[in-house]
């Protein structure tokens, strides 16, 4: 065999080569991707957890489990008045108060916090213009000391009114105030919790509240009316009030849709509380025999069951037995019962 043909021998042994590597390749197909270990994410250098506000907190607000966190912060940034983690732990700081507002992902100062027990604390949890009224309560009427600092209450006024009857006063129940909110319980600003964290429910003498001025003289003159009693209102119940304030026009809705003026008038409407909105009950509403035996004035028996004595024009004050008009056509004319026309 001469050189040529070995040649081509050869190159077409390659060629046929190539091509079934190339046809296998088609058949079996490309190999999976074999997924790798993602790095980790390389800590932040020269940064230290700063406790920060998850939220706006306005001047006033009692802080909770939610109000704040611990978020990285530049060394060269921090404070020495910055709470820092594990130097300070959250769940000591739930029941103080905010002296000065704070805008949500700011850290938080120590000087922007008014602790229980502090001088100017409870001025520090009042909003603007309001004030705080203590009320006297009993175990009974304080919901079983399931009210805490925090909560919102409605204030129910029960009182005996004296209706002029000769049979005992009418017992009246009616929900005088809504929307109150609990400063503190006793001489407590914050909930009392256990070893394991656990809320301890006590029970308490006197409720704080947060009042305006005309509300606060209100409850001053309702303790002397009669008995007092709180009425703990659910959450959801602020969307309905809502509504209805803007229906009524109490809350300004704001005209641009101003996001941020929304909210602070959501805040607004959430923390105000109403008067003269709630409804009444009376001892003849939860008992039928009350209501079937509720005595009238002996005067007015007497006038009901006494027939109507009718002085006659001319007869010198005579009075006679009583009598009834009978009218035929256009004549009129007045015939005494037992009497003759």
């Amino acid at each position: 065999m001469d050189a040529r043909k070995l040649i081509l021998l050869v190159g077409a042994l390659v060629v046929a080569a190539i091509t079934a590597f190339m046809a296998r390749s088609l058949v079996l197909g490309t190999p999976a991707p074999t997924a790798g270990a993602i790095p980790a994410a390389a800590a932040p250098q020269n940064t230290t957890e700063v406790m920060v506000a998850t939220r706006s907190l306005p001047v006033g607000t009692i802080l909770d489990a939610t109000s704040v966190k611990f978020v990285a912060w530049p060394k060269e940034l921090i404070e020495g008045a910055y709470y820092i983690k594990g130097e300070s732990e959250p769940a000591k700081l739930q029941g103080t108060v905010v002296r000065f507002a704070i805008p949500a992902g700011q850290p938080i100062t120590q000087g922007a916090l008014v602790k229980p027990g502090d001088r100017g604390f409870l001025a520090a949890a009042l909003g603007a213009g309001m004030r705080a009224v203590t009320v006297p309560v009993s175990t009974q009427s304080a919901v079983a000391g399931f009210v805490f600092p925090g909560d919102r209450v409605d204030l129910v006024l029960t009182q005996s009114v004296s209706g002029g009857g000769d049979g005992p006063p009418l017992k009246a129940s009616e929900t005088i105030l809504s929307n109150l909110r609990v400063l503190a319980t006793d001489q407590k600003t914050d909930k009392q919790s256990d070893d394991k964290g656990n809320t301890v429910v006590t029970t308490y003498s006197t409720v704080t509240v947060e009042a305006t001025p005309k509300i606060a003289e209100k409850i001053a003159v309702a303790q002397t009316v009669g008995q007092l009693s709180l009425s703990l209102r659910s959450i959801a119940d602020n969307q309905g009030d809502l509504e209805e304030a803007i229906a009524n026009g109490d809350i300004d809705v704001p005209a641009d849709g101003d996001p941020k003026k929304e909210k602070a008038m959501l805040a607004r409407a959430a923390a105000r509380p109403t008067e003269g909105r709630g409804g009444f009950a009376t001892g003849a509403d939860v008992s039928r025999f009350q209501r079937s035996t509720v005595p009238g004035r002996a005067e007015d028996r007497e006038a009901k069951a006494a027939p109507t004595a009718t002085t006659y024009p001319g007869a010198a004050g005579v009075k006679r037995g009583p009598t009834v008009t009978v009218a035929r056509g256009n004549s009129v004319t007045q015939v005494e019962l037992g009497g003759t026309n």
